[in-house]
């Protein structure tokens, strides 16, 4: 396929009514999901998208512009537009791994590893706030996009919430959402390190490479913890990014 063929199908619909520039997007997002795309691959000038799609070049930029602040996209001052080689996730955002890897227009899966109910261990415990030896539903899972390895997680949430491991899907998220469990805020500690042989093998990294650990803790509206998550993502590929405001007050 040529480019001018593959990028003709950003062209919008005019019996879609949504916004042409986050119709191309949208577009774009499923040129990437389906892999017709793939990371550092470059995007054609503004000009030339604007002739393939028949749209504006305003347009064209409003829709380029819409997923480099999502990370799907980045652009380097001189080079170009390219799809992302790293995955960034805004540390302001409580998503699930699914919906936001489907947000960036990756598809996301799953491998799992284990899911079984256990005795919470005294760490398990003390990140949930109950007994050491309670029953806990353990699920650990390799999370992919596009069927990559991303991490390795392992999330733990109290029977008393879950009772059944079985009711959960290819996502956590839903499964609480289903049982009208959804977690309004989050504590999210990260820190480097390197990957264990384990991990190296899991995640098809090289070794010595480094991993970031992340343990998050989700809470109820009430305060009460519902689930705690560990899990080590691969430091090659995921960024993490925070926005930080000024309070409004100058020295």
């Amino acid at each position: 396929m040529t480019p001018e063929q593959l990028f003709a199908a950003l062209t919008p619909s005019p019996d879609d009514r949504k916004p042409l520039y986050l119709q191309v997007g949208d577009r774009l997002r499923d040129l990437i999901a389906s892999g017709a795309l793939r990371r550092g691959d470059a995007m054609p000038p503004e000009r030339e998208l604007a002739e393939m799609t028949g749209v504006s070049r305003v347009t064209i930029r409003k829709a380029l512009g819409q997923l480099v602040e999502t990370g799907i996209l980045t652009q380097k001052p001189g080079a170009g537009t390219f799809v992302a080689g790293r995955i960034e996730q805004p540390l302001s955002a409580l998503l699930g791994f699914s919906e936001d890897m489907r947000a960036r227009g990756y598809e996301p899966g799953s491998i799992w590893l284990d899911k079984c109910t256990a005795g919470a261990s005294p760490d398990e415990a003390m990140a949930l706030g109950i007994a050491p030896g309670a029953g806990v539903i353990r699920l650990k899972r390799i999370r992919t996009a596009n069927g990559e390895p991303m991490a390795i997680e392992t999330a733990v949430i109290s029977q008393h919430y879950l009772p059944d491991p079985a009711m959960i899907g290819d996502s956590f998220y839903e499964a609480l959402k289903a049982c009208h469990l959804l977690p309004m805020r989050a504590l999210q500690r990260i820190r480097a390190r390197i990957a264990s042989p384990r991990e190296t093998e899991l995640l098809q990294i090289d070794s010595p490479d480094a991993v970031l650990e992340i343990e998050r803790r989700s809470f109820l509206a009430d305060g009460r913890v519902l689930e705690v998550t560990f899990s080590s993502y691969r430091a090659d590929l995921y960024d993490f990014v925070v926005e930080l405001r000024t309070t409004g007050e100058k020295e």
